[in-house]
């Protein structure tokens, strides 16, 4: 057995130094190939790189996808940020297209009131909307305007287009407006084309009714409702509204101003009815009373006969 061990040991020993001098000879004909600086040499290595380097593309893949995956993580990062950044513009955006839709109906209402057609005779100032104190007891909102202003108590106030209601109180800086819709409020109008009065009494709701019409049968929906003028409390023809019938069949009032967007109302200065303070001018003008009887003068009852008087004979 020992023999066969040494016979094979020296029968490896020659194949392996064989082996490993062989190996050394490619490796430098490898290294002088890379070496050579000739074109020829230089498509022979093309053609080599060409054939070997494919095939180590198995071994290359845990690599690869290392590098793709370190990339995609990268550019996952890039978008998050984008889409923050992304994210801020956008609520900018929003901010800034509120402000534009804002200004937009600040315009549009300014552009109203410059478009209305009022009396020659009739100036007016123009407020803003402080605050809405409306509520399902009281329609009411706050202008900026007052006393320093010359707003009085019971002028008119409008919107772009028709009536809103009246100046119900009076401070330095500021005054209340009692709307048509308000319980409270009582307003003479005419109804046109048929020329029908009657009163406008609001009820907290958005169409009010038409009270007190003579001849209501006269009167179609759709048909013009402007103030009256009756009691001086209002100047006559501003816009009201249009007639609506409402599901309890009655005559009710489409308002042409904009309650639901209130921003600018304009004052009207409306010129104060005579006051009549005397209780019984209103039914008759005073007279003067009439001068009392006088007596006869002396000289002519010495003048009368003495026959003349009873019981002469």
């Amino acid at each position: 057995m020992a023999r066969d061990r040494n016979a094979q040991e020296d029968f490896v020993s020659p194949v392996r130094r064989l082996l490993i001098g062989v190996l050394v000879l490619l490796l430098l004909g490898l290294f002088l190939l890379w070496r050579i600086d000739s074109p020829r040499v230089e498509r022979v290595r093309a053609e080599i790189i060409d054939r070997v380097v494919p095939s180590f593309e198995w071994a290359m893949a845990p690599v690869t996808g290392l590098a793709n995956l370190v990339s995609d993580f990268q550019s996952y990062q890039r978008l998050a940020e984008q889409n923050r950044d992304l994210r801020r513009e956008l609520q900018d955006m929003k901010a800034w297209r509120e402000a534009a839709l804002q200004l937009e109906q600040e315009n549009a209402v300014l552009r109203d009131l410059n478009n209305v057609r009022l009396d020659p005779e009739l100036t007016w100032v123009t407020g803003v909307v402080l605050a809405d104190s409306g509520s399902p007891f009281r329609q009411s909102v706050l202008l900026n305007v007052g006393a320093r202003d010359g707003i009085l108590d019971g002028w008119p106030v409008m919107d772009g287009i028709g009536l809103a209601g009246r100046i119900s109180g009076v401070g330095q800086d500021s005054s209340r407006v009692l709307l048509l819709t308000d319980t409270s409020s009582r307003i003479p109008v005419t109804i046109q084309p048929s020329g029908q009065r009657a009163i406008l009494a609001g009820d907290n709701t958005i169409a009010p009714p038409l009270d007190f019409i003579e001849d209501p049968d006269s009167i179609r929906p759709g048909d013009r409702v402007v103030t009256s003028g009756d009691g001086g409390l209002f100047p006559a023809d501003i816009l009201v509204g249009q007639v609506v019938r409402g599901t309890d069949r009655r005559l009710r009032l489409r308002l042409a101003a904009d309650f639901e967007r209130l921003e600018f109302l304009r004052v009207l200065r409306s010129q104060q009815a005579e006051r009549i303070d005397a209780t019984g001018a209103l039914i008759a003008p005073v007279t003067p009373p009439d001068p009392e009887p006088q007596s006869a003068p002396a000289e002519i009852a010495e003048d009368r006969p003495v026959g003349d008087g009873p019981g002469d004979g």
